[in-house]
């Protein structure tokens, strides 16, 4: 059984039971508010720094999140999910977040694990926080400070994390600011924050790679098409959750574990799910013959609608409803770069083939057209303008403002 299975089975065991505190009533109406997939650290050979130190020891680790909805008592979701030891953390506080790397002081609260502040997370394993009370209005930004006593290698992280996370020497949980520290580009052993709801709040979630993930929206501002979406939603009891990651593929893995193999760990196992989003496919497509993935072989349509129709019967078995999302355009994809390749006629038939199946068969619940949304009418295979970051292949702020304003709330 491969880590990841064995990962949301954990997942979903806590999820179900709660605390050990915590009644199976309390346990129930508990949501996820907010999300980001566990990834592995790659080697050198790939085109991308992971932007992380050797090691972590005798530090602070500070992270922002912001949330969808808001509440009264919330829990934090750790992973060491590719950890190939155990992960002590010797302290955790969660927090109303402040300016930079400072918290609301009066906000302060101790996260613990079991009764104890202190918790050691075994090699590839999630850890749910005790219930911590803190009223918080919807969309607040939090802050989640971890103390890491003995080496420790960033080996679980999220790597477009859009957001600083600050990194200080000692014990510096419970500061109000962190004066000296360094910002990191990335997340560290940090996957979820999850509210007690009403009983009727429900969960979304985003299946994605790196148009989900908010590549190329403008850092620190929250700008992701998810985002958007969560802020419309979050007054109705609706929690989107960005399951993306940049790179992501259905069928392979690389940046991230493939889909089929994550689809348990990042959707299924959510709390009070009733939606998955997919919007994946274009790194499937385009990756072979480029240096990202230069020894790969082509991808067929085929090959995707299969992967598509494992997640959909994975899904309905569940109860789960799935709508697909069509693929947007990427003709002329990151240009002046060295990665070289990833466009070509043959790539844009495969795509235009999935994106009729998508349209056509209905094998989805329902469908959302981004491509017909972001598509230049003068060039189809082009994004427009207007709604491109000017890589050609990821939509800026106002193309992912669009996204969101797209999605029909009655389709969730």
């Amino acid at each position: 059984m491969n880590r990841s299975r064995l990962h949301a089975m954990a997942l979903g065991a806590a999820l179900a039971t709660g605390s050990a505190s915590a009644s199976a009533a309390d346990a129930a109406r508990w949501i996820g508010t907010w999300h980001a997939s566990p990834q592995p650290l790659w080697q050198g050979d790939f085109p991308f720094p992971t932007n992380v130190p050797f090691n972590l020891w005798n530090q602070t680790l500070r992270q922002v999140v912001r949330i969808g909805p808001g509440g009264r008592r919330f829990r934090v979701v750790l992973s060491n999910e590719y950890g190939d030891r155990p992960l002590h953390i010797g302290a955790a506080h969660l927090a109303l977040a402040g300016e930079g790397a400072g918290i609301v002081a009066a906000s302060d609260r101790v996260l613990r694990f079991d009764g104890r502040e202190s918790v050691t997370i075994p090699a590839g394993a999630p850890m749910l926080s005790d219930p911590v009370e803190l009223e918080t209005p919807a969309s607040a930004q939090l802050s989640i400070s971890l103390y890491l006593p003995q080496p420790a290698a960033p080996s679980t992280f999220h790597w477009e994390g859009l957001q600083s996370s600050y990194l200080t020497d000692g014990d510096a949980t419970a500061a109000t600011d962190l004066e000296t520290a360094t910002a990191l580009p990335v997340r560290l052993f940090i996957s979820g924050v999850q509210v007690e709801a009403d009983a009727d709040a429900r969960a979304v979630v985003v299946l994605g790679d790196s148009i989900t993930d908010g590549a190329a929206s403008t850092p620190a501002s929250d700008r992701r098409w998810p985002d958007f979406l969560a802020r419309r939603l979050a007054s109705e009891g609706i929690a989107v959750l960005n399951a993306g990651i940049s790179g992501a593929r259905v069928l392979r893995d690389r940046m991230g574990v493939n889909a089929l193999a994550r689809f348990d760990r990042d959707v299924l196992s959510q709390p009070q799910l009733r939606t998955v989003i997919v919007l994946m496919g274009i790194n499937d497509i385009s990756w072979h013959g480029t240096p990202f993935a230069p020894d790969d072989a082509p991808v067929s349509a085929d090959e995707l609608i299969a992967g598509y129709r494992q997640l959909i019967a994975r899904a309905h078995a569940r109860g789960v409803r799935i709508v697909g999302a069509t693929l947007t355009p990427f003709e002329g994809a990151l240009p002046d770069t060295p990665i070289t390749g990833y466009y070509n006629v043959e790539k844009e038939r495969v795509r235009q083939a999935v994106n009729q199946w998508i349209r056509e068969a209905r094998e989805f619940d329902a469908i959302i057209d981004f491509d017909a949304l972001l598509r230049d009418p003068r060039h189809p295979t082009r994004m427009l303008p207007a709604y491109d970051s000017g890589d050609h292949l990821h939509p800026g702020d106002a193309g992912y403002r669009a996204m969101a304003e797209a999605v029909d709330p009655a389709l969730l």
